[in-house]
């Protein structure tokens, strides 16, 4: 019995590792129908499920080498090929071929990102990724689709969420550190301005959600390449001194 027990704590992270995957496949499935609001909240549902899968093993004691290739796996579905269906069949089959090679080097570029972290995850900070992590990019796409669907005045704009895809693909597999929030230090005198700063957010979350995250997914890519430009300017400067 003990055993049995045993073998089902072994198995549940890898349920939610399959549960990923089964919404993004029928994320899939509502963009395929048109329902591209649908489409984009059932991303969001699996990156949720995609979050536990990993946290319940660590508190299971249960993390095995084959549930990181699964989740791996997973990823590469819920978060390469369902966002980009989705940015597809939304705006880039009316561009055809460009269409077409967006979202096909969304895919491959994931692919890479996904593959360079299971090689590079051991040796590097946790506190940060090196490239912008494929379910902040899925978000991206998600979010924007559904600020696009809503506003009709922003229709005629597709091929400037094609452009921006494109770029946030090449940033996956850039070498720009962007923030994982993991691990975050904090001095005691900011704890509370953290606190009130993340109240205000949360608080504009709530009243205008698509709006709100998608300023902050775009903030956050946007973030990397300025601290990345800044540092880059930085070094040039001290050597010119130099």
């Amino acid at each position: 019995m003990a055993g049995t027990s045993f073998q089902l704590i072994y198995i549940l992270p890898n349920l939610f590792t399959a549960a990923s995957i089964f919404t993004a496949v029928v994320a899939m499935v509502s963009a395929i129908n048109g329902d591209f609001e649908k489409s984009a909240w059932l991303i969001f549902l699996s990156l949720v499920f995609d979050g536990l899968d990993g946290r319940v093993a660590r508190l299971t004691h249960t993390t095995s080498r084959f549930g990181v290739e699964f989740d791996s796996l997973a990823d590469i579905i819920a978060f390469g090929v369902a966002p980009a269906l989705l940015l597809y069949l939304f705006a880039g089959e009316e561009y055809g071929r460009f269409g077409v090679l967006i979202v096909a080097l969304y895919i491959i570029f994931g692919a890479i990102r996904l593959a360079r972290f299971n090689i590079m995850s051991p040796k590097t900070d946790p506190s940060v990724f090196i490239g912008v992590p494929i379910p902040a990019a899925a978000i991206f796409v998600s979010i924007w689709v559904l600020m696009f669907n809503r506003y009709d005045s922003l229709h005629s704009l597709k091929i400037i969420l094609l452009i921006s895809v494109l770029m946030i693909s090449l940033l996956m597999v850039s070498n720009i550190r962007y923030p994982s929030f993991k691990k975050i230090g904090l001095e005691k005198p900011a704890l509370t301005k953290t606190l009130v700063a993340l109240i205000i957010v949360a608080s504009l979350l709530y009243l205008y959600p698509v709006e709100g995250f998608a300023l902050s997914i775009t903030a956050y890519m946007v973030w990397g390449v300025a601290r990345a430009v800044k540092t880059l300017m930085s070094k040039r400067f001290t050597g010119d001194r130099k």
